[in-house]
């Protein structure tokens, strides 16, 4: 079907294709209100629609916005970045041009060069995990980092609280009376890794607990990862074993819960689990449900699109904004048992057992 024309349109109303472009454009004049309606009508009954290549032309803006993510396309939980900034686009008259690199650099170049060439009236940078990045050659000035920070600074970029998530996940342990909490850590080195383990050493010595160091184990950031770091600590001796355990992510917490039931322990009554993401699916999903702590990824999304549009300005241009990070209470935690059940109540033989998680000693 050929495209309708503004001349079309001028036909159809009975005016003059300059009065049509007029009124397209909202350009202020001395068109009666009649005559705009008249033409605004005739350009819905013949399906025409400005082009935005010649009004980003005309107005120096595409209403385009350029999103470029290392994997956050195709993560499930992470896409909810996505929803926020696609929501804040629409919101204020843009779309969103999505270019997924899968941590390519090559195709990460081709992207940047890509957007420039669209003229796109803003550019969002977002990776998958928190963690400090090197700003990547050809991104305008003016380009707001999402769920990281540049390494150099000078950019606005927005991030998750993670030594505040951190900190919030141990309290709710402690003031549930626990404390004997291990830490079961990610054996990769991403900054939020560095910043929940901070938050969790603070909480600690807000109690009067002394730091344990057995009882922070790093492991594959897994479901399998997580049980074999919970088998390392529930091998403990009885006065040194968790009655709580704070995890990475809910991935690992679901492994504690399969290292738990394996030795008929129960959760909360003889191992309290917090877990750190609330990734759909997994979470309220276990059995009993897991209390979590909620990245924020819609908030962060709509945020770095505000900002990116101008309609949001807060702080200095150069700041990273910390996201909240809430906790998210469900059925997972409870008092310390009276006695720590015994290690040896397996459902199954060793030969089944995952390897050992390496522990920070």
């Amino acid at each position: 079907m050929a495209r309708a024309r503004i001349s079309d349109v001028a036909a159809a109303a009975g005016v003059s294709v300059t009065t049509v472009s007029l009124v397209m454009n909202d350009v202020e004049s001395r068109i009666s209100d009649e005559t705009r309606q008249r033409v605004r009508e005739a350009a819905r009954t013949v399906g025409y629609a400005p082009s935005s290549v010649a009004r980003g032309l005309r107005t120096q803006q595409t209403r385009t916005v350029g999103l470029i993510s290392d994997q956050i396309a195709t993560t499930p939980f992470a896409g909810r970045m996505l929803a926020g900034a696609q929501d804040a686009a629409r919101e204020n008259g843009h779309l969103v041009y999505l270019l997924d690199t899968g941590g390519d650099e090559t195709i990460e170049r081709e992207a940047i060069r890509a957007l420039t060439a669209q003229q796109v009236d803003a550019m969002i940078y977002a990776c998958m995990w928190h963690r400090v990045v090197d700003v990547p050659q050809g991104l305008p000035a003016q380009t707001v980092f999402l769920d990281c920070r540049p390494e150099a600074g000078g950019h606005r970029s927005v991030v998750p609280d993670d030594r505040a998530g951190g900190a919030a996940a141990v309290r709710e342990l402690v003031a549930a009376g626990h404390r004997r909490i291990a830490y079961i850590d990610t054996d990769e080195t991403p900054i939020a890794s560095t910043l929940r383990h901070e938050g969790y050493v603070e909480v600690l010595a807000e109690a009067g607990i002394p730091v344990d160091a057995t009882l922070h184990v790093r492991a594959e950031t897994s479901a399998l990862g997580g049980r074999a770091a919970a088998d390392l600590l529930l091998d403990l001796p009885d006065e040194r074993r968790p009655t709580a355990v704070f995890c990475f992510n809910d991935r690992m917490a679901a492994g504690v819960y399969i290292a738990a039931h394996r030795r008929g322990l129960d959760i909360p009554r003889d191992l309290s689990v917090v877990g750190y993401d609330d990734q759909q699916l997994i979470a309220a999903e276990q059995d009993p449900p897991l209390t979590t702590v909620a990245l924020p990824h819609y908030a962060m999304g709509r945020w770095a699109m505000e900002v990116a549009l101008g309609v949001r300005a807060e702080g200095d241009e150069d700041a990273t904004h910390l996201m909240e990070c809430p906790v998210i209470r469900r059925d997972s935690v409870g008092p310390p048992p009276a006695q720590v059940a015994k290690p040896n109540r397996r459902r199954a033989s060793h030969t089944e057992r995952p390897p050992e998680a390496a522990t920070d000693r």
